[in-house]
């Protein structure tokens, strides 16, 4: 088992304050998240979206799909959320890198605990888009 964790990438840190990213709606870039075995390595390191030990299914394209951010600051925590990703198909997934589309910057990794499988429908679900339960919040 390679996944360890969920991480907020060492990339996104320094992209966040060197202003590499556009979160605004509406927004100028794409963000996707794709999905990985349990053979992937990836973890605060990891730089860049990579086609390693990515998944391979039936409704599954590699790169994954695109997803939508939303921000808002509310009692003055600034929070940064996702649209919730599915694919149609048999899929089974250890875990997922949210990544920047068209520099491929790695964002986050997000470890599912385990191999997760569906047969009909895959599903990742970000949390509620709050400033006490969105993905990330600054305070």
């Amino acid at each position: 088992m390679a996944f360890t964790g969920n991480y907020t990438c060492d990339t996104f840190k320094s992209g966040l304050l060197a202003g590499t990213f556009d979160f605004s709606a509406p927004t100028t870039q794409t963000f996707k998240i794709a999905l990985y075995d349990s053979y992937a390595t990836l973890n605060a390191q990891t730089a860049a979206y990579t086609t390693d030990n990515e998944v391979v299914a039936t409704g599954y394209t590699a790169g994954g799909q695109a997803i939508t951010p939303a921000t808002a600051i509310l009692d003055g925590i600034a929070y940064l959320d996702f649209s919730d990703a599915t694919w149609t198909g048999v899929i089974t997934a250890r875990g997922a890198l949210i990544y920047q589309d068209s520099s491929n910057i790695a964002l986050f990794v997000l470890d599912f605990g385990s191999d997760k499988t569906s047969t009909t429908q895959f599903q990742v679900q970000f949390p509620v888009a709050s400033n006490t339960s969105a993905l990330v919040r600054i305070s």
